[in-house]
């Protein structure tokens, strides 16, 4: 059974047929990884000081391997972007999300009830501790694959005209899963002692995650395999199939050819196209963490505390920026395809320096207000329209059809390594100094404009098979 489409509809200012609804529904359905991806990575930042009370504290351990404890799924990110292109290869980008699916599902019961088997419930030991570690890294490797095959799927079935908007509309995805899990941790904690949030109410937070991830996994059997995968094992009769209901039949035949010539030409080893596409993809992954994104947004509401905000206040507020974060992707989404990456790409880098470095100013002065405020929001908002989506976009585009699926999944692990690495030594980082903690990230968003600036190619408006011919040359 597959999703319905509604037959072919003419897209405003494009010249070829595309089925808007068609592929609209398809990109809402793998959407659902991306919000999961926000969920499972976000679910973490209203839980995360009842973890150490319950599970770090009463053991006696550091401030060291309270950070490793909240960051442990991020372990689970990198093997699941490391292992995406194999997996996405051999058994296709539709089953490899649905192991996502499967992998979300038990690490949300694994997480809520650590103790489950082997220990007694409200326990606290080196055991519960591993094996909420343990957990959180199972739905780290969901995170993973969802992560690398999620955007790979919608470019591969995204007409050109309008392939950055709907990939774009995965990095929606994830920021309004991390919007939506705020409301939710807000709503459990909201009224509730600290003594039931430390016992009980981190439970719920975690266990929340379950019915997206059920849902997730049942639309998954609906939507199709992607057309590139399926020429790429010689299933040329479906691939044409889905090409023609998404583009109408002469576009369809016209992409179809493409895509034959692609794969039939070159080999799959990854530096066939030589080592420049590889570094590109790499960078672009460390820089969108070397900057510090998501810093903000694990410890959101203890940055807000450490500013002398109340911890019902500080979850407020820690709401009002995500749904700025919302509003900021949404203008990504309607400007990416008309204004391009890389314009995008270097505004955002010039918005998070100026974030970063006014808050690294505050904090070495010991100011704190709603200037503050003002200033990370600033610093959020520049990357939701910008790196955030946009490094989305570009890892999903620009890597030739023989290499994808191993190149994507290099990119995201080298992502996910990096995302552990600031993640995990924040605490460890403000503890020494503030200000040097948030100029250091505002010295990567420098760097990460002059990268853009100097490496990155412009893909707008490009198909894919045109795109691989940047790297032929």
């Amino acid at each position: 059974m597959q999703i319905i489409d509604s037959g072919p509809q003419y897209s405003s200012g494009s010249k070829a047929e595309i089925n808007m609804v068609y592929v609209t529904m398809l990109t809402l359905v793998a959407t659902l990884g991306g919000l999961l991806f926000g969920y499972d990575t976000a679910v973490i930042s209203g839980a995360e000081k009842s973890i150490q009370e319950h599970l770090v504290t009463p053991l006696g351990l550091s401030s060291l391997a309270h950070g490793a404890t909240i960051s442990s799924a991020l372990i689970g990110c990198i093997i699941g972007g490391a292992i995406s292109g194999l997996i996405s290869t051999r058994l296709g980008r539709k089953k490899a999300l649905m192991l996502a699916a499967f992998l979300f599902f038990i690490s949300a019961l694994g997480a809520a009830y650590p103790e489950f088997l082997f220990f007694k419930k409200g326990e606290t030991s080196m055991g519960v501790l591993l094996a909420f570690n343990l957990y959180r890294i199972i739905g780290g490797i969901g995170v993973g694959l969802a992560s690398a095959v999620c955007p790979m799927y919608i470019g591969e079935i995204a007409p050109a005209e309008i392939r950055g908007r709907l990939v774009s509309l995965n990095q929606f995805a994830i920021i309004f899963g991390m919007l939506v899990v705020y409301f939710v941790n807000w709503g459990i904690a909201d009224g509730k002692s600290i003594e039931w949030i430390n016992q009980i109410g981190w439970r719920y937070m975690f266990l929340s995650l379950t019915i997206p991830a059920a849902l997730f996994g049942i639309l998954l059997f609906l939507v199709p395999e992607t057309p590139r995968y399926l020429t790429f094992i010689n299933k040329d009769e479906e691939a044409l199939k889905i090409l023609t209901k998404i583009n109408g039949q002469e576009r369809g035949k016209e992409i179809f050819s493409e895509i034959k010539g692609t794969v039939a030409e070159h080999k799959s080893d990854i530096f066939s196209f030589g080592k420049t596409v590889i570094i590109i993809g790499i960078l672009l992954s460390v820089f969108q963490q070397f900057v510090g994104i998501n810093v903000a947004l694990y410890y959101a509401p203890r940055i807000f505390e450490s500013m002398g905000v109340h911890k019902d206040a500080s979850m407020l507020q820690t709401v009002v920026m995500g749904l700025v974060n919302v509003v900021f992707t949404v203008i990504a989404i309607f400007t990416v395809d008309e204004w391009g990456r890389k314009p995008l790409l270097i505004i955002g880098s010039v918005g998070m320096a100026i974030g970063m470095f006014a808050i690294a100013i505050f904090s070495y002065f010991h100011i704190i207000g709603i200037a503050t405020l003002i200033f990370i929001i600033v610093y959020t908002a520049s990357f939701m329209m910008s790196w955030g989506p946009i490094c989305w976009v570009l890892i999903s585009e620009i890597f030739p059809n023989k290499i994808r699926g191993s190149a994507i999944a290099i990119a995201v692990a080298a992502q996910w390594a990096a995302n552990y690495l600031i993640s995990s030594t924040y605490p460890f980082m403000m503890e020494f100094s503030g200000a040097f903690t948030y100029g250091f990230y505002g010295v990567m968003s420098v760097l990460s404009l002059l990268f853009v600036w100097k490496w990155v190619p412009e893909t707008k408006s490009k198909s894919l098979e045109e795109i691989e011919k940047i790297w032929q040359k």
